[in-house]
């Protein structure tokens, strides 16, 4: 697959702004307001937000661009599992804050709010780490209610090595890269996932609107390829799995970000995704194995 940058350190590559190219000279991260996190394979800082294979759109292929506009997404969750009327605190500070009539605070312990929190491992493999909880508190600081948040953007294959090092250069770069996105991860990786954190939340008592998905919306467009068109759409609740896909906006001047779009929300429960993964719906046609040996051996 042909892939270009699209977004690189936050602005457009070819941007030549200053913004643009102090982001560039000290590989900072506009969404997160601090150095890039997303490094190469050889832990080299990648710098790449987002990219656009040909003739596709674009694909986020960082996490951390989906934390723009200080962690919308996180508040974007909170308003729908919570009301509209909450105010978001990190971690261990929400107690400390008043309690104010008509509104929600939410403990929100995550990546850089604060401290992360700290769960028990199953083994070594973080069976139940979650990348944030966001805890409801009642009017005498007791826990009322939380829920669990995901957030995943999608792995690159091939490589972007050349026009990532024409980029810091301030050159220009004609051709494509080679880099495309691993989809497989989806079927391999994410789902199992979801559906293995699903079932473990469910068993949480407070946990009354069960586990949120942050996505780009061509890995949600991957999701539901792969489980099929006939997902019941439910309430929250407890075993609810709620996923949220987002995109960048159009193209802007230079010396300003792409905004971030929350192009739609769905919910259903990690029964129905477990299900839809073992008993996929959207197979092939019968007998197309068969087809094409016959059509080999002719």
């Amino acid at each position: 697959m042909a892939s270009r940058i699209i977004e690189f350190f936050g602005y457009s590559p070819t941007d030549q702004s200053n913004l643009a190219k102090e982001a560039r000279h000290l590989r900072h991260c506009p969404f997160i307001g601090a150095t890039c996190l997303k490094t190469l394979s050889d832990k080299t800082i990648s710098g790449a937000c987002t990219l656009q294979p040909k003739g596709g759109g674009s694909v986020i292929c960082c996490p951390y661009r989906l934390y723009a506009d200080q962690y919308k997404v996180i508040r974007d969750v909170a308003h729908k599992a919570f009301g509209e009327n909450c105010d978001l605190y990190p971690g261990h500070q929400a107690a400390s804050r008043p309690a104010i009539a008509g509104r929600h605070r939410i403990a929100v312990f995550g990546k850089r709010w604060g401290k992360e929190l700290r769960l028990p491992n199953r083994g070594r493999s973080g069976g139940y780490f979650v990348d944030w909880v966001l805890a409801r508190l009642d009017d005498k600081n007791h826990l009322a209610e939380f829920i669990a948040v995901e957030v995943q953007s999608i792995d690159t294959t091939g490589n972007y090595r050349e026009e990532r090092a024409a980029y810091l250069s301030g050159e220009a770069f004609g051709a494509w890269s080679t880099a495309g996105f691993n989809w497989e991860n989806v079927n391999k990786r994410i789902l199992p996932q979801l559906i293995y954190k699903g079932h473990v939340l469910r068993r949480e008592r407070l946990c009354k609107s069960g586990l949120f998905f942050i996505c780009p919306t061509p890995v949600y467009m991957k999701i539901r390829e792969r489980l099929g068109g006939n997902l019941l759409d439910y309430m929250l609740q407890s075993g609810a799995l709620t996923l949220m896909w987002y995109d960048i906006g159009k193209p802007v001047p230079d010396g300003q970000l792409r905004e971030l779009i929350l192009e739609d929300a769905f919910t259903t429960t990690v029964d129905q995704v477990a299900l839809a993964f073992t008993s996929p719906s959207n197979l092939p046609d019968a007998n197309v194995y068969e087809t094409a040996l016959k059509a080999e051996l002719e």
